[in-house]
């Protein structure tokens, strides 16, 4: 599944779909966001992110005027079509580094066989890693077969709480020493799973 397009001619992106991804997430709240701070907050260069906004224009996914950015009804809807959605809780319990984000990716547990692809998918997206993690028979397991339910019952309830995860899904969370590495970490290996 590709957001964006890369052309197949001209300069390579220097982004990539969790990029373009988060800056919609960041703007679904509805506050206005000016590109500088939405560059920032996604982990990209101005002229990377003049780009994205460009394309998300032209698909009517977000409006820009002098005020700022928004995202649009039609956004909006988009994101919420994405089988992938952002979930905060707290996993530093079982994960690496300082910081982490978490992802719940509907319907591809089958995608999964050990968890090794998304944490080096982690790794080339520049954090420490990544941490996938199945439902099976309602437990919450680190594939292959390592019970967070059994060995970490807080933090278990806590993702289960907070991702309302089903046997069909997967929650990816990325660990990195800064913020936009963890983010972009998880959101990458959920998007080399289509």
């Amino acid at each position: 599944m590709r957001i964006i397009d890369a052309p197949q001619y001209g300069p390579m992106f220097r982004f990539s779909d969790a990029s373009v991804y988060w800056a919609l997430y960041v703007l679904s709240d509805g506050r206005r966001m000016g590109r500088k701070r939405l560059a920032e907050e996604s982990g990209v260069g101005e002229g990377s992110m003049r780009r994205i906004l460009n394309t998300l224009k032209e698909e009517n996914l977000i409006d820009i005027k002098q005020t700022g950015i928004t995202i649009t009804k039609a956004g909006l809807a988009y994101l919420s079509e994405l089988p992938v959605r952002v979930i905060d809780v707290d996993a530093s319990k079982i994960v690496l580094g300082d910081y982490s984000q978490a992802v719940l990716v509907k319907g591809l547990s089958f995608k999964i066989n050990n968890g090794l692809q998304q944490r080096d998918a982690g790794i080339r997206a520049g954090a420490l890693g990544c941490t996938t993690l199945i439902m099976r028979d309602g437990e919450l397991i680190l594939p292959p077969s390592w019970s967070i339910d059994q060995n970490e019952p807080e933090v278990a309830a806590k993702i289960k709480e907070a991702s309302g995860m089903t046997e069909d899904d997967i929650i990816i969370i990325g660990s990195a020493d800064d913020r936009v590495s963890a983010i972009n970490a998880a959101l990458t290996a959920a998007f080399e799973l289509f």
